[in-house]
C-alpha cells in the first residue's frame, strides 16, 4: 500500500511566507536562498550596507541569521513602493528603529508603577 504524495500548494500573489532562520551565522548563498533573492542582489545590498558580515573571511563572509528577513523586507519595499536601493535601506533602518522603540516601550509599560 503506497502513501499519498505530499504536494506543496501553489504560492498565491500577495501571500507572505515565513522565513526559517538558522540559529548560526549563514553563508551568502544560504542567506540569498532564505531571503528568496538572487545572490547577486544580496551581494549588492551587502555592499550598500544593508547587512554586515558577522564573521568569516572577505571571500566567504558569514551573516547573522536575522539578515535574511532584513534583506527580504528591503526587496519588498523596493518592489512594492518603487523605492531605490538607498531608499529601501533607509526605510529598513527606520523600521528597525521603530521596532526597537516599540519593544522598549512595551517593557517600560509592563513595569509596575512606583508611587512618589
Amino acid at each position: 500500500m503506497s502513501s499519498p504524495a505530499v504536494t506543496t500548494p501553489p504560492r498565491r500573489a500577495g501571500r507572505r511566507t515565513a522565513l526559517v532562520l538558522s540559529p548560526r551565522p549563514v553563508r551568502m548563498e544560504s542567506l540569498a536562498r532564505e531571503a528568496g533573492l538572487h545572490p547577486d542582489l544580496v551581494g549588492r545590498l551587502v555592499r550598500l550596507g544593508l547587512v554586515e558580515p558577522s564573521g568569516g573571511t572577505p571571500s566567504a563572509p558569514l551573516f547573522p541569521p536575522d539578515a535574511a528577513s532584513r534583506l527580504a523586507r528591503a526587496a519588498r519595499l523596493r518592489r512594492d513602493l518603487a523605492l531605490s536601493y538607498a531608499g529601501a535601506i533607509l526605510a529598513c533602518d527606520l523600521l528597525a528603529r521603530i521596532d526597537e522603540l516599540e519593544e522598549r516601550l512595551a517593557r517600560y509599560e509592563q513595569r509596575p508603577e512606583r508611587t512618589r
